[in-house]
């Protein structure tokens, strides 16, 4: 069966191009439409879709009073269309608290323009978003395909670029017919699962990378977290640059911690948790004894930016043995690579679980080719990374 999916915008021309694109995919079919959240709440428990796009400024109910509204009545995986502005970014961390799973840039400009692009990226996002709803209802959700193995990536320097990442296969022509979806593949083996708790030890870097669910899963980790945490915390989440501003932002409002986006050529401090900037790519430098960050612009072939193989390869390389890797909720597999150089130097890497990811991609990558250390739920975190973290 195709996939049900709600769109709920305030704009008529938004939502009738959104509905064009998504109705021109075989395998996903828009079911209703809502200019408010109050129509997309009542619509909705009507419809029971699988999936919700929703904009965030509507009237007579706003997106994120009908997030919570919809979680409270009919748990529904909800995607977030938000501007690249200060205030959409905040907006949007108030829509993922509430409940939303994930979100998307609002670009009349792309939905005015050439499908194509904006087609294949919402495919891939509600598709993925979509397991979230079993998640939702306590169910066992298909298991995602898992990721092909790439080229093991070398974090980038003045003498040696990252290696290219094979091209896309074009696309064949979209069917008229809906097609019926393909069976869910058999579910990877994960090969390491919570089977020892790792011995506490000193660390120069704690590094974490996510992307999809991970602003609500590194709030709740870093609340959770002392002001004197004896080690420094680099975050990388794939988010956009107008993005990663606010959320340091938040976190340091919220935290105990010091949080502040990272800026290229300080020193890392214990207590202090830096967040990777959008748009480009983090490495971690090694000064006499000391950690320092260095910011680049990075390789246009590198889909994400930041990239988490990026930053943990080059922490592998700084200090062997030395680094706790923690990879959280997300999908795709960026991160694994970085993984596998951080054990082949010693260190230490810890996975979120599956009940508690809301897309365990990423995660289930690191697990399934057995770099985990240790699998642990996400309220875990916090209290191993106080107890493990001399």
């Amino acid at each position: 069966m195709a996939l049900k999916v709600l769109v709920v915008d305030d704009s008529g021309f938004f939502r009738r191009r959104l509905c064009e694109i998504l109705n021109s995919i075989s395998d996903v079919d828009v079911v209703g439409t809502a200019s408010n959240g109050r129509e997309g709440v009542e619509m909705a428990l009507k419809l029971k879709p699988d999936v919700i796009t929703m904009d965030y400024e509507m009237p007579v109910m706003d997106g994120i009073t009908a997030v919570k509204e919809i979680m409270r009545a009919q748990p529904t995986p909800v995607l977030m269309f938000s501007s690249l502005t200060y205030e959409g970014a905040r907006v949007t961390f108030d829509a993922l608290e509430a409940g939303a799973v994930d979100f998307l840039p609002k670009s009349f400009e792309a939905m005015s323009g050439d499908a194509s692009k904006i087609k294949r990226l919402l495919h891939d996002r509600i598709k993925e978003v979509s397991r979230a709803k079993y998640r939702m209802s306590g169910a066992s959700a298909p298991a995602p395909a898992a990721a092909p193995e790439p080229a093991r990536p070398v974090a980038p320097t003045p003498a040696r670029e990252p290696p290219k990442p094979a091209a896309p296969t074009p696309r064949a022509a979209e069917p008229r017919a809906k097609a019926p979806p393909a069976k869910p593949e058999t579910k990877p083996e994960v090969k390491a699962m919570k089977t020892r708790r790792t011995p506490r030890q000193d660390y120069k870097v704690v590094l974490i990378g996510t992307s999809t669910g991970g602003p609500v899963a590194l709030q709740k980790i870093l609340t959770r977290l002392p002001g004197a945490f004896p080690a420094p915390l680099v975050l990388v989440q794939h988010m956009p640059a107008s993005f990663t501003p606010a959320f340091a932002e938040r976190l340091n409002r919220l935290s105990q911690l010091s949080v502040k986006q990272a800026e290229n050529g300080e020193i890392l401090k214990p207590g202090w948790a830096y967040i990777a900037p959008g748009g480009k790519q983090t490495l971690i430098e090694r000064v006499g004894a000391q950690a320092r960050v260095k910011i680049l612009d990075g390789d246009e072939r590198l889909h994400y930016k930041p990239c988490v193989d990026v930053t943990f390869g080059s922490c592998a390389k700084m200090f062997p043995g030395k680094v706790l890797g923690v990879i959280l909720t997300g999908m795709g597999a960026d991160g694994r690579e970085g993984c596998r150089m951080l054990k082949e130097s010693g260190s230490v890497v810890w996975s979120q679980d599956e009940a508690t990811s809301v897309i365990y991609g990423m995660p289930m990558a690191v697990a399934t080719a057995g770099l985990s250390d240790e699998v642990l739920a996400l309220d875990e975190f916090a209290p191993r990374l106080i107890d493990g973290v001399g």
